[in-house]
């Protein structure tokens, strides 16, 4: 494969005949394997694919055709009559060969007139799937080719007026259509999907023409053939301009595709044709009441008599298919699910075509989700139908809930949140909800939480808020308590979750702050189950920006408080035998230096500074990359703080001022120990440490040396410094190689020494050395001399090492 890759790039450099001229060795080789009298199946096909490849110029072709090669390879003589044959990879090398060179009249006029397009037409059929989809997208590709390099006028439906080529493809699937075979039919409606679906040319209409009143016949048999099949053709051809712009036909056929079809196979054509902006209103109508139909059915038999309107403006014409569907049990959890499905992809969209009747369907949503707890006795014969089908309904309680989440950010779903809040409650107090519902049920909730503190600014629904939030801490609370632990980090993400977008609320604080939420939550820390840990202290950390961090913090004993949260967290990040806790530790320490919350400059570098004391020593270097994080931070905010000129407008601070804040910084940054860290890291096995590292050395040497020019380690002289840094620029050139990076002793560097520091960051090339480690392995597993390793390698015992060298 990869070289065949190499080979199809470099013909497409040099179209030119002197190509294989110049190079015998190609053609010697073809000779070779087609004179093996029983040839391995994978070189043969290798030998095809390469053939095809080098007969995509027409020059090439005509070349290898004076060879005779062509025909041997790709006619009645070669590889199709052979024992070979039966192999699909020679099957499908054959078919890659073809396609390769199908650029060009005369390769078209080889295959056409060498009888090889009737083995195309047999290999639609193949069992191998790779080889009967590569047949139909090559038969595609030869229409094209056909129709577009031998033509001069329009086309007409007349035979005489299309290619010759042209002319039998189209012979075919219009006697393919006619045939009456099911599998014959298949092939051909796929061909045409892939055909509409890749052409968009104006001849595509004129064939369109000659097949339709075929097409149409298929949906007025009693038994659609081929459902899925024909929905799909139709909606390749509706996203063509060719078809979209047309008042004729093809939307007639659309529409009676909707009426033929069941909401199961219309489902793909329905919410593809409700995407489209080109569409005749009526249509999208119609489509849209078969997308609803589901919906509607729900509600309407949730009551006895009828208490609410349907999702339809109108009674569906024929509910019964649908009523049909969803009173049986093999096929009511499949057309909600799908139904579901397709709602959410269509409220995914930015900008959605069609305007989708968002009342109706937040309380048809709240409708299954009661019917699936089995809190809704609907006095309908129907309704208690689906509700015995749908009782914990897992699928269809998942799909819902997706639904009701994506609902949450839609204009037009004010009213209802009050029987909203009362289903979502049920649910995440019911010992029958599954964890994975469970989380489902919990990013419903905070969505919907999001939106009714929106709704409660604008309406003064304060009361109701506060009340919805008390009952939801109270069920959070015994959550948090479950044996489960899935249950247990569900509650602690949803926890997280809330605190980011409501924390600023002061119902929200005063309803969490109550409640026994937080204690539980720093309780925990603790846990048996490492992913729990890890979501506790991510929620412990979003917690403190209420307990701990607010500036009228309503906790007494608060700075107390702040300390002991700070050393539980370090103290996790420092005996935790998991990686997954101890890096959720260091990511909420770097969003708290990002918020400020670490307090006085002094305060934040001696916190810093023990965080990466302790983190350069972690075994998972995904903590590590969690601490250059932190420092970059660190290093930025300090910066910004001590760096900038004293007047605001000055454009340079003065000489003694920069002088002054460039020692202050190196200071900070020494007893900090950055340098002794960032310096270690760029020895790191792990190369995106490396990496990350090196991205900070010359952020930091752009701040102390604005217009750098490269110092010569010679001119640093023989003082101890020198020395010192001669040998930390070899050792780092070592890499990860480096056994013993220097600390102390006769070659030691004083990473805390201000001086030394300024001195490494001028003289040390760290360009060489973020190139080295920004340079992929690529350039020694893909190199020539590599790739012919690999083939060397196969010489001799070829079975051993054959999979070694693809």
């Amino acid at each position: 494969e990869k070289l065949l890759d190499w080979f199809q790039e470099l013909t497409m450099f040099d179209p030119s005949v002197e190509l294989v001229q110049d190079n015998p060795c190609l053609t010697e080789f073809i000779t070779s394997v087609l004179a093996l009298p029983k040839p391995s199946p994978s070189i043969l096909s290798f030998t095809l694919q390469l053939a095809g490849i080098l007969a995509a110029s027409e020059n090439r072709f005509q070349h290898l055709q004076q060879e005779q090669l062509l025909v041997r390879l790709f006619g009645g003589d070669g590889p199709l009559n052979s024992a070979e044959w039966e192999d699909a990879s020679v099957r499908s090398g054959w078919v890659k060969g073809v396609h390769s060179m199908m650029h060009h009249q005369p390769a078209l006029h080889f295959l056409c007139n060498g009888g090889g397009i009737d083995v195309i037409f047999t290999l639609q059929g193949d069992p191998s799937l790779f080889v009967a989809s590569a047949a139909s997208q090559l038969l595609v590709h030869m229409l094209t080719l056909s129709v577009e390099s031998e033509t001069t006028k329009p086309l007409s439906t007349k035979d005489r007026d299309w290619p010759a080529c042209a002319q039998m493809i189209i012979k075919h699937i219009e006697d393919s259509l006619q045939s009456g075979s099911a599998s014959r039919i298949e092939q051909s409606l796929k061909l045409l999907t892939s055909l509409f679906g890749s052409c968009r040319a104006a001849w595509t209409e004129v064939l369109w023409l000659g097949i339709a009143k075929q097409i149409e016949s298929f949906f007025m048999e009693e038994t659609v053939q081929a459902p899925h099949m024909l929905a799909n053709l139709l909606l390749n051809m509706a996203r063509s301009p060719v078809f979209c712009d047309t008042e004729g036909g093809f939307w007639a056929l659309v529409t009676s595709a909707l009426e033929r079809l069941t909401p199961v196979q219309a489902g793909p054509l329905v919410v593809g044709i409700l995407k489209l902006y080109k569409c005749p209103q009526d249509v999208r109508i119609q489509a849209l009441t078969v997308l609803l139909q589901p919906m509607d059915c729900i509600l309407r038999a949730a009551s006895q008599p009828l208490e609410y309107a349907g999702v339809l403006d109108e009674s569906v014409s024929d509910p019964i298919t649908v009523e049909s569907l969803l009173s049986s049990k093999s096929s009511c959890a499949s057309l909600l699910c799908q139904t579901l499905a397709h709602l959410e992809e269509l409220l995914s969209l930015t900008h959605l075509p069609v305007d989708l009747p968002y009342p109706s369907l937040l309380h048809s949503l709240t409708t299954i989700l009661q019917f699936c707890n089995g809190f809704l006795s609907p006095a309908s014969p129907l309704g208690s139908k689906i509700s015995r089908i749908l009782i914990n309904c897992f699928r269809v309680q998942r799909s819902a809930l997706d639904v009701l989440a994506a609902l949450s950010e839609r204009k037009g779903c004010d009213v209802l949140t009050g029987g909203l809040f009362d289903v979502l409650l049920a649910y995440l107090e019911s010992p029958n909800t599954s964890p994975t519902v469970l989380k489902k049920t919990f990013q419903a909730t905070s969505k919907w939480l999001v939106r009714l503190q929106e709704l409660s600014c604008s309406n003064s629904q304060w009361q109701q808020t506060r009340k919805i939030l008390e009952d939801i801490f109270l069920v959070l609370q015994k959550r948090l308590c479950s044996p489960c632990w899935e249950v247990r980090d569900s509650s602690l993400e949803f926890l997280t979750v809330l605190i980011k977008c409501l924390r600023d609320q002061d119902e929200f604080r005063q309803s969490l702050l109550s409640s026994e939420v937080p204690r539980l939550t720093e309780s925990l820390l603790d846990d048996p189950e490492s992913y729990v840990r890890a979501s506790a202290v991510t929620a412990v950390g979003h917690l403190a920006f209420i307990t701990c961090f607010a500036t009228e913090s309503p906790v007494v004993g608060n700075q107390y408080h702040k300390e002991n949260t700070v050393a539980k967290l370090q103290e996790i990040l420092s005996t935790d035998p998991e990686g997954f806790p101890r890096r959720a530790v260091i990511r909420i320490f770097t969003k708290w230096l990002r918020q400020g919350c670490t307090g006085q400059l002094k305060d934040t570098e001696q916190f810093v500074s023990r965080v990466i004391q302790t983190v350069e020593q972690d075994l998972d270097w995904e903590v590590r990359l969690g601490g250059l994080e932190l420092v970059s931070v660190f290093s930025s905010q300090t910066v910004c703080q001590l760096g900038l000129p004293e007047h605001p407008y000055a454009p340079v601070p003065s000489a003694v001022t920069s002088s002054i804040q460039e020692k202050e910084l190196l200071q900070i940054f020494c007893q900090a120990k950055l340098f002794s860290f960032l310096f270690r890291s760029l020895c790191d096995c792990d190369k995106p440490v490396g990496q990350r590292a090196c991205d900070i050395l010359l952020g930091l040497r752009s701040d102390f040396y604005p217009v750098y020019t490269p110092r010569d380690s010679q001119e640093t002289g023989d003082s101890p410094a020198g020395h010192s840094i001669a040998w930390l620029q070899r050792t780092l050139r070592q890499g990860s190689l480096a056994q013993n990076f220097p600390t102390d002793g006769v070659n030691g560097v004083d990473f805390e020494d201000p001086e030394t520091m300024m001195l490494a960051l001028g003289t040390i090339d760290l360009e060489e050395l973020h190139d080295e480690l920004n340079k992929s392995s690529d350039h020694v597993e893909k190199s020539p001399q590599s790739l012919l390793q690999d083939i060397l390698a196969t010489m001799g015992t070829i079975e051993e090492n054959e999979a070694d060298c693809y």
